[in-house]
């Protein structure tokens, strides 16, 4: 849906075709007259009058060029004339039973207002591009510059667009079971937040920011440009498209430096197996998308998927407070790189909210959020969107969109010419456009179904793999000898297959009919498929008794690696449901390094999280190094008792090791503390001091025993800690940064933070430690 113009935009819009026509019309009239002395006389008028005398040299040139004009004048005059007495002459009368004196409606009168404004729009594009064709003959080598691509693309375009208000999960939940029940089943199933945290002000188009989030007031170092033309044809080069749609643009997410070091640090988590880690981390950037998906990961293992769900939500936010106004989610125009890494994150929570609202029964915003999954780069399909939609178009009752996509890749057009996914080449989509005729057929009553049949005769011909398995999940009955068939051998790994192709034709065979087999098992149409595949196996033409082998448009399309890729990362990333398909996966995907974070880098990728990516990434927690006033009044506010204070730094200055795991310095480690229990306190105490050399658990136990490894896991290249050193350094500033510290800690002052417990803190300080005031030479406090 194109953007609504303001009432300036529509007016110059107006003017300019009306110039444009008036124009038009008038070089008609003189190309008509025949006179070309006129319209050169009109050229000299106009271009060159400017230069005054002295280009008239000769007074009689001049003097018959205006004789000239004056006659070309008079000729047009008589022109008009006869035009208007030919055009009274042949003037219909019209009928006795309609009189002269009626007028058609307005609506009529406005219809055809419309549809000629229309008609001169699409006049205006071919003339500019047959112009520029012409002006620039090297500019256009190729047909997607041509009035028809550009209409196919548009069309396209349309198909892509985005209903916002369809994206809205809960709008659809309220319409099923009523605001109260949603109301209330929202309620319950919130997680508790802490009450100190302000409303989410900012709108947002994609989720429904909650008020147990973060306050959203900065970008937190992501940012949106366009990929400049260099990077636009080493991408062709890279996917080996020889074409470009016109109209697409293509953009790409960049990273702050502070937003690299942020990543830097979650891969250390990740590589470390540290949950809780993902959780500090969120405590100094709540807004870090790879983190929030990875938690979200994390929680949908433990089945807590409201949770789940509610940092999918947080992490699609993030992203798009970076999205500036060009990018428009609903013009269905706007690419985004998925060979940049830093553009996956966003691909992968798409893909997981459209997984996640399957799951609820939204299927009608899964359909919405999958259409914008697709759109983002419709060429390539990273993570398969196509083989949601093929299901979630019909379950969502637009079976026409089905038939639509369809036919947008049926025209030999740029579209299909760029070398991307086609969806007549997709098994699943085979058979869904019949079942979506079907559909349609039944809604006019249509008994015969001669159309949807001959689609499903189709399908079954070019791709018999489908029918055992979908006969199987939606227990349609059929015969020994169609079962007996090669044709129709269901396989369960790929050790029997030949080739890559037929794996990956297998593969899509079973997610299709696991996915959509309840939409066959309605009587009508388990019937009609029963009866439709008993009669393609009795024809003459059905070859039975073949070698069963891909079609050849299936061969071609997936030849190109990052298109099996794109099958590959969609049954990744819905792993617990689809575990089984991995039999179909080649060994190099297999043994491949698989990040939840990034599962299956594209073959084609130009960035990704290495050493090179993270070259020049500041630290993440530099923001948070505080002077010792600033670290005092914290503290001061966090323990008011000034003996406990003193005991617990110095237990956190003399274990370095132990202080090592907390980044933002002890502050982040009482703020971590005040929020664990007593027993989760002990645990903490007895992994961490036990992993440290030399150092022997007090208490139960007496000598205690050294551990091989703490909590938090041993990793190189973590980020510093605060020492005392640091401390020092920070207080030796100079002036300026002091003030500008002294600003900081007052704006940390304001954010609300716990009192710690001191009884049960002091209990297990002093179980662990003593209850002494240590020093780093008397590790032990005795």
């Amino acid at each position: 849906m194109p953007p609504r113009l303001n009432k300036r935009q529509q007016r110059e819009q107006q003017e300019l075709k009306s110039l444009a026509v008036s124009k038009k019309d008038a070089i008609e009239d003189e190309i008509e007259s025949g006179d070309e002395e006129s319209i050169s006389a009109q050229k000299l008028g106009s271009g060159f009058a400017a230069l005054g005398p002295e280009i008239q040299d000769d007074d009689s040139e001049s003097e018959e060029s205006t004789s000239h004009a004056k006659e070309a004048a008079k000729k047009k005059k008589k022109k008009k004339k006869k035009k208007s007495a030919a055009a009274a002459s042949t003037e219909v009368t019209p009928e006795p039973s309609t009189p002269a004196t009626d007028r058609p409606p307005k609506q009529k009168k406005a219809k055809k207002a419309k549809q000629k404004a229309q008609e001169d729009e699409r006049d205006d594009i071919d003339k500019a591009l047959a112009e520029l064709s012409l002006k620039f003959p090297g500019a256009s080598p190729n047909p997607s510059n041509s009035p028809t691509s550009t209409r196919a693309s548009t069309a396209f375009f349309t198909l892509l667009s985005i209903s916002l208000a369809n994206l809205d999960s809960e709008a659809e939940m309220r319409r099923f079971f009523g605001a109260k029940i949603v109301s209330s089943a929202k309620a319950a199933s919130a997680t508790a937040g802490p009450s100190r945290r302000r409303p989410v002000a900012t709108r947002s188009n994609l989720t429904n920011p909650q008020s147990s989030w973060w306050p959203a007031t900065l970008r937190q170092g992501l940012s949106l440009r366009p990929l400049s033309d260099q990077e636009l044809a080493d991408r062709r080069k890279r996917h080996g498209c020889t074409v470009e749609v016109p109209g697409e643009k293509h953009w790409t997410v960049e990273y702050s430096k502070k937003y690299k070091g942020v990543t830097k640090s979650f891969i250390h988590m990740v590589m470390s197996g540290d949950p809780e880690g993902f959780s500090q981390l969120l405590k100094v950037f709540p807004y870090h998308a790879d983190t929030l998906l990875q938690l979200s990961e994390v929680y949908s293992h433990r089945e807590e998927h409201a949770t789940a769900a509610d940092f999918i939500d947080r992490s699609l936010f993030t992203y798009e407070r970076a999205f500036v106004g060009a990018f428009n989610l609903t013009m269905g125009i706007n690419r985004l790189d998925f060979d940049h890494v830093e553009n996956r994150p966003f691909y992968l929570a798409l893909h997981r909210q459209v997984a996640d609202l399957q799951r609820r029964g939204c299927v009608r915003s899964s359909f919405e959020f999958g259409k914008l999954l697709f759109s983002l780069d419709p060429h390539s399909d990273p993570h398969g969107s196509l083989l949601h939609l093929d299901f979630l178009a019909i379950k969502s009752g637009q079976a026409q969109w089905i038939l639509d996509m369809w036919n947008a890749y049926g025209e030999k057009n740029v579209i299909v010419a760029s070398k991307g996914f086609n969806v007549r080449a997709v098994p699943g989509w085979n058979y869904a456009r019949a079942l979506a005729l079907f559909t349609i057929e039944n809604t006019k009553h249509d008994i015969e179904h001669e159309q949807s049949t001959a689609m499903l005769t189709e399908a079954i011909q070019r791709f018999p793999s489908v029918v055992p398995i979908l006969a199987d999940k939606a227990d349609i009955s059929l015969s020994p000898d169609i079962r007996g068939s090669n044709l129709f051998r269901i396989r369960l790994d790929a050790n029997s297959l030949s080739s890559e192709s037929e794996s990956v034709l297998h593969l899509l065979s079973h997610l299709y009919a696991q996915r959509s087999n309840s939409l066959w098992k309605a009587k009508a149409t388990a019937k009609w498929f029963a009866d439709t595949v008993k009669s393609t196996f009795a024809s003459p033409s059905f070859p039975r008794n073949s070698t069963p082998s891909p079609p050849a448009d299936f061969r071609a399309l997936f030849s190109a690696k990052r298109l099996t890729y794109s099958i590959y990362r969609h049954v990744l990333v819905l792993e617990s449901s689809y575990r089984a398909l991995f039999s179909f996966f080649p060994s190099s995907v297999v043994s491949a390094l698989q990040l939840a974070c990034d599962p299956l880098p594209p073959p084609t990728r130009v960035t990704e999280y290495d050493q090179t990516f993270f070259a020049g990434a500041e630290d993440p927690f530099a923001h948070t190094s505080r002077s010792r006033k600033q670290i005092d009044r914290l503290l001061e506010r966090m323990i008011p008792d000034p003996g406990f204070r003193r005991q617990l730094q110095g237990f956190f200055e003399a274990h370095p090791n132990f202080a090592q795991r907390f980044p933002g310095g002890i502050v982040q480690f009482a703020q971590l503390a005040a929020e664990l229990p007593e027993d989760a306190l002990e645990d903490l105490f007895a992994a961490e001091l036990a992993a440290e050399p030399g150092v022997h658990l007090q208490g139960e136990g007496g000598g205690g025993q050294v551990m091989p490894g703490g909590l938090f896991g041993d990793v190189d290249d973590e980020p510093p800690a605060l020492g005392e050193e640091d401390l020092d350094d920070v207080e030796d500033r100079d002036g300026d940064e002091e003030e500008d510290a002294e600003e900081e800690g007052e704006q940390g002052e304001q954010e609300a933070v716990a009192t710690l417990p001191v009884r049960i803190w002091q209990n297990v300080l002093s179980r662990f430690w003593g209850g002494g005031e240590a020093t780093e030479e008397d590790p032990q406090g005795s």
